[in-house]
């Protein structure tokens, strides 16, 4: 059922349920996976850092990383991503080192612990990828979900970038 605009002889239709549950089901599974990293922190006893700055361990993974880099992924924003980057090296999951060619940059680098703690992570993502299962089936709608939701990203970034076209 649409609705029906004074003095128009068309039906404006409402905006598509499936975009509106796909946008809900993003922010839940994000929020969900925050919670699946706090329980997994406490199982390995690792009380000095929280869910998002372990996640952020992870998606720094083995390379040297340069801070605007992260930003640019579109992970992080400005204050949070130096908060955490703070705290982390703090606790010494993290080294930082300017870069030689630009020292305004700063270089970031997993320590042992920090890689440690990655690796635990990519050890829990794959444990988890695993109760999925191997079927085609599976792995079709995963991909397709993927497909999706890499549109989705793609008309959002545009949006940010170019308004409403």
């Amino acid at each position: 059922m649409g609705l029906r605009v004074a003095g128009c002889a068309h039906i404006i239709r409402p905006v598509s349920e499936p975009y509106f549950n796909i946008v809900r089901l993003v922010e839940r599974l994000h929020r969900h996976f925050l919670d699946v990293l706090r329980a997994e922190l406490r199982r390995m006893n690792v009380e000095d850092i929280n869910a998002v700055q372990a996640l952020l361990l992870h998606n720094i993974g083995e390379d040297d990383v340069v801070i605007r880099d992260l930003k640019d992924r579109g992970y992080y924003h400005g204050s949070n991503v130096s908060y955490n980057i703070k705290k982390l090296t703090e606790f010494e999951y993290l080294s930082q080192e300017r870069c030689a060619h630009d020292r305004r940059s700063i270089r970031l680098k997993l320590t042992d612990k920090g890689a440690r703690l990655r690796d635990a992570i990519g050890d829990l993502q794959n444990h988890l990828a695993s109760k999925l299962g191997a079927a085609s089936e599976i792995q079709d709608g995963l991909d397709g979900a993927g497909h999706a939701l890499l549109r989705l990203e793609r008309i959002w970034t545009d949006f940010i970038r170019y308004g409403r076209e």
